[in-house]
């Protein structure tokens, strides 16, 4: 990110409660043409619950917080579509049917975490109603739009009206896990945008969804929120296309389907004091794979599975790469400079 530079500072948009940290994004111009995919979940036309638009509560048990979001109702039996970002390590999901009384626990089907796309299914769920899908091809700049969601993750729907002021826009994504990603080709509004809206619609001026609410702007170099914001949305074809994906089963290299393989440490990048790359050891989660497998703050990480493991990055992509259940031989240093291996069962844990 180059600090010189003079375009807007954005955030995403969840909220996230008994803890300060909020990502930040920088959004940047680009001429590439807004991706669309023709793709429709089935509804059942008869549901009754709700409105089609849920609020999203999750629990982030190893970072010591909560965070809320909002969801799109895509099937009667509870197949619902957020972000990413409003799920990422979530160790419980509950989904909130606003003004019913009505909530169920979820499990999290799969996500993207290169498109901040997730699909979520509620447990028990039926009869639900479903959002009505538009379609975010020929979408113009001027047009009128709403957006939906939990702001500031108060548990009630909250609507704020705008128009589309620029397309094919792209973020530059600086996640609250120092993570880096880019989000493109994103509908730009004007319509306000708050901490919680995440995963909820952007609508038309028919009431049908055209975009998948992700972002909006802050000011003033930090995160003091301004009274007019630039919000950004995922079009909504191309959220459908990777939900699609994710429904049917079909894992990629950017689409994560099912369980997440969880080893239970914090990693960082090894210092001067290490005479090779790999992956240092910050801290092991008591009762984790990790620990025991007798891992420990200080171990330099160096292999997993005959794969040699550069960075921490590396380490998360090669964990990431196994399900839940799987045996995996670790090669690392300890703190006395001794060669050690370890084996390790993953469990299932928080998504990425």
């Amino acid at each position: 990110m180059n600090p010189g530079t003079a375009s807007p500072t954005v955030r995403p948009t969840r909220s996230r409660r008994f803890s300060t940290r909020f990502a930040v994004l920088v959004a940047t111009a680009v001429t590439a043409a807004a991706v669309a995919a023709g793709y429709a979940f089935a509804a059942t036309r008869t549901a009754q619950i709700g409105t089609g638009i849920v609020v999203i509560d999750t629990n982030l048990a190893y970072q010591g917080a909560q965070a809320a979001g909002t969801g799109m109702v895509l099937t009667s039996s509870g197949e619902i579509l957020t972000n990413n970002h409003v799920i990422r390590g979530a160790t419980t999901i509950k989904v909130v049917i606003p003004g019913t009384g009505r909530s169920y626990s979820a499990k999290v089907v799969g996500y993207d975490v290169t498109d901040d796309v997730a699909v979520l299914q509620a447990t028990g769920a039926a009869h639900l109603r479903t959002v009505t899908r538009g379609t975010s091809t020929g979408l113009k700049v001027g047009q009128a739009v709403k957006a939906i969601g939990n702001a500031r993750g108060s548990g009630s729907l909250v609507s704020s009206t705008g128009t589309i002021t620029a397309l094919s826009r792209t973020i530059v994504v600086n996640d609250d896990a120092g993570g880096t990603s880019t989000l493109r080709n994103l509908i730009e509004t004007n319509a306000a945008l708050e901490p919680g809206d995440s995963g909820g619609p952007l609508l038309n001026a028919a009431g049908k969804v055209i975009g998948m609410d992700s972002a909006a702007s802050v000011g003033g170099g930090g995160y003091r929120e301004l009274a007019s914001t630039d919000g950004y949305a995922i079009p909504i074809n191309r959220a459908l296309a990777i939900a699609k994906l994710i429904a049917s089963g079909k894992a990629s290299a950017s689409v994560h389907v099912g369980g997440t393989a969880f080893l239970g440490i914090s990693s960082v990048s090894p210092g001067y004091e290490y005479a090779q790359p790999g992956a240092v050891v910050a801290s092991v989660v008591p009762g984790s794979p990790a620990d025991t497998s007798g891992l420990a703050a200080g171990d330099l990480i160096i292999a997993v599975g005959g794969k040699a493991v550069t960075s921490p990055t590396s380490l998360q992509s090669i964990v990431l790469g196994r399900k839940p259940g799987t045996q995996i031989q670790i090669t690392y240093i300890d703190t006395s400079g001794t060669t050690q291996t370890a084996s390790a069962t993953l469990a299932s844990g928080p998504p990425q």
